[in-house]
């Protein structure tokens, strides 16, 4: 049996050629590999474990991915009986297959329960459907995939009635118990789907959940009858029907190529996959679709071009940089500073024209660099956000900033890690005190504060708003302070300016320079090996050890080199970072149960300081992810103050 599961059937809905190279070991799919959606991942099964408490007693499915006819069996069973609960309930009708969250039977009515690990707002009248009608981009894919459900399992057993709703994390609602979020775990080497263990058997013991039920069945109805399409040349049954076929048949749709799905495309390979033998998905739609040879992959093409929307350049097959033109871009000026268009004509320029060599409006870039105010402070949180909080009285999803790291630039080029802060104790709400010691780092004097793209500043903003949701007796005090750092957003009734409101310097970089090494992109992960590999300067300077260079540093030894080379060019800094757990025996590797790597990204970050909430890890373990986390944030920081050094030594004078 080779069945449409629901996740084959979302995944043909983002591209219907993605099915094919679905569960073939030889493609690469880089989401198996995104430690992002794998940090998004299990937050979804301690939702789903809290959700099942909201039916309790009910039966689980407990059969294996591939048992689907036993999974079928056991399921029918259970509806044989007049009121039940199932979780991962079994559906088949002609070479289709669902299981379900929660499924509840009372008689012949079945109330069917997907369970997301998203929030909403119960307020919202506009949540699912726009103002004109349609649904909103952001729930498409979750409808869709209810609707396969409930269309299944209604075609399974057409004696019942079926009621379709969603149950998700409900922004209104706050947690009552400190340490929601470690109620729920997944052993070391358990099955997230089924060894999940609770430290609770009811609701009524955490005093209330933080999951709301809503019926979506009137809409999942409207799907199913095709009243909201998905495809504007195929209807809801139409899809299942070719996207059952080609699965099943292993069969290559050839579906017209998309530039926005195609430039978000998993089934690429990294260098590393390449040299390892997988095959790109990707590729393989190009050779067939657009005629690209081996060569065509190595050049430079439109899917690299910043903010680009692509216009009709799949149709035309137009995709190459060598094919572009001004017509293409629509460039409109804006007085100094690269407008958009203007950045991404030139990207296209220097692809066309084989030119490596760095773009800067140096006069615009002196200009703007004159604003700022010695000492120079660098800043960089990380934060998380999850749906089960991990502290009393705090929402859904709230924002928690739980680290930052602060590098300090003097007027004489020296440089300090100035200040750090981490909060790693299970079950405390940390934004106030690292509001206090943010305050602390940088009320010294009147020095610019740099961030590296919006993150900081959205963050300060809800820290604002839960002091003055709070009863912190410093909170005014607080509030000023954030306000005098901070820009408010646009969502804020209440609208500042500070006077030291952060310097955006990814802002900068988009403004005023553009390196192609970047290949488009104005990450930090990509602009600071970029400026490395550019800047003589930093090259000079930081390939030598910190401890002779006047650099600083809380985290790392004084001979520690930041820049390192190999046959490639220089090394990405991000790269070098030292692995957790290094030089520990493998008795000691046994007993951690964080099953980290490393931290190098925002993904893998976000995951241990997840991991530090769990009160049951060893205090060796703790104290190794916690320096990681240390060390990975001040390089963040440190990052920011090597791009300015590139600015100023070598495209300020």
């Amino acid at each position: 049996m080779k069945p449409l599961t629901k996740s084959r059937f979302k995944l043909g809905l983002e591209c219907p050629n993605k099915l094919y190279f679905t569960s073939k070991k030889e493609y690469a799919n880089q989401s198996l590999d995104d430690s992002f959606l794998v940090a998004l991942a299990k937050g979804g099964f301690q939702v789903e474990a809290l959700a099942r408490l909201h039916y309790p007693g009910g039966v689980f499915i407990d059969t294996e991915n591939h048992e689907y006819d036993r999974a079928i069996n056991l399921t029918r069973v259970q509806l044989g009986k007049d009121a039940i609960s199932i979780y991962e309930a079994a559906f088949e009708h002609e070479g289709l297959f669902i299981r379900t969250d929660v499924l509840s039977k009372k008689g012949n009515h079945i109330k069917l329960i997907e369970v997301k690990a998203k929030s909403f707002d119960p307020n919202d009248e506009y949540l699912f459907l726009g103002k004109r009608g349609g649904i909103n981009k952001g729930w498409k894919s979750y409808l869709f995939d209810l609707a396969f459900q409930k269309y299944v399992a209604q075609k399974a057993y057409p004696q019942f009635t079926f009621e379709a709703y969603l149950l998700m994390a409900d922004k209104t609602k706050t947690a009552k118990v400190n340490g929601l979020n470690q109620l729920f775990r997944v052993p070391k080497e358990g099955n997230p789907r089924t060894d999940v263990v609770r430290s609770i058997s009811s609701i009524d013991e955490i005093g209330g959940s933080v999951l709301s039920e809503i019926n979506v069945d009137t809409l999942i109805n409207g799907i199913i009858a095709n009243e909201h399409p998905y495809f504007d040349n195929l209807s809801f049954l139409e899809s299942i029907t070719l996207f059952k076929g080609a699965y099943q048949n292993n069969e290559y749709l050839n579906w017209p190529t998309n530039f926005s799905s195609c430039k978000g495309c998993e089934f690429k390979t990294t260098p590393e996959q390449a040299k390892e033998g997988l095959k790109s998905g990707f590729k393989y739609c190009f050779k067939k679709q657009h005629q690209w040879q081996d060569q065509d992959f190595e050049k430079s093409n439109a899917f690299e071009i910043w903010n680009f929307r692509g216009k009709n350049l799949v149709e035309e097959n137009r995709l190459l940089m060598d094919d572009l033109t001004e017509e293409d871009i629509n460039i409109k000026v804006e007085a100094g500073r690269l407008s958009s268009s203007e950045r991404q004509w030139v990207q296209i320029e220097k692809a066309q024209q084989k030119d490596d060599s760095i773009f800067v409006l140096k006069e615009e870039l002196k200009e703007e660099m004159a604003k700022w105010n010695f000492p120079l402070h660098f800043i960089d949180f990380e934060t998380s956000t999850v749906a089960l909080p991990f502290t009393k009285d705090r929402n859904p999803y709230e924002q928690v900033a739980f680290q930052f790291s602060h590098h300090q630039l003097h007027e004489d080029g020296s440089i300090e890690h100035r200040n750090e802060y981490i909060n790693n104790t299970p079950g405390e709400f940390p934004n106030f005190e690292f509001a206090r010691a943010l305050k602390k780092a940088l009320s010294e004097d009147e020095g610019t504060i740099f961030r590296f793209a919006a993150h900081e500043n959205t963050i300060v903003n809800a820290i604002i708003s839960q002091l003055q949701a709070g009863t912190e007796e410093d909170a005014t005090e607080l509030i000023a302070f954030l306000k005098s750092i901070s820009t408010s957003t646009k969502n804020n009734v209440d609208q500042w300016v500070g006077r030291r409101s952060m310097v955006d310097l990814n802002k900068v970089v988009k403004d005023y320079y553009y390196n192609p090494l970047t290949k488009g992109s104005n990450s930090i992960k990509a602009v600071l090996p970029a400026s490395l590999d550019t800047s003589t300067f930093l090259q000079e300077k930081y390939s030598q050890p910190i401890g002779t260079i006047r650099v600083g540093s809380t985290n790392f030894e004084a001979d520690h080199v930041w820049l390192q080379k190999n046959n490639e060019g220089v090394v990405n800094p991000y790269k070098i970072l030292p692995p957790l757990f290094e030089g520990w025996s493998m008795l000691e590797l046994d007993d951690t149960i964080s099953e980290l790597e490393g931290i190098a990204d925002g993904g893998a970050a976000l995951t241990a300081y997840a991991k530090l909430q769990y009160t049951d890890m060893d205090q060796k373990e703790r104290d190794e992810i916690t320096n990681a986390l240390l060390k990975y944030c001040e390089l963040d920081t440190l990052a920011m103050v090597m791009i300015y050094e590139h600015f100023k030594y070598d495209l300020y004078v």
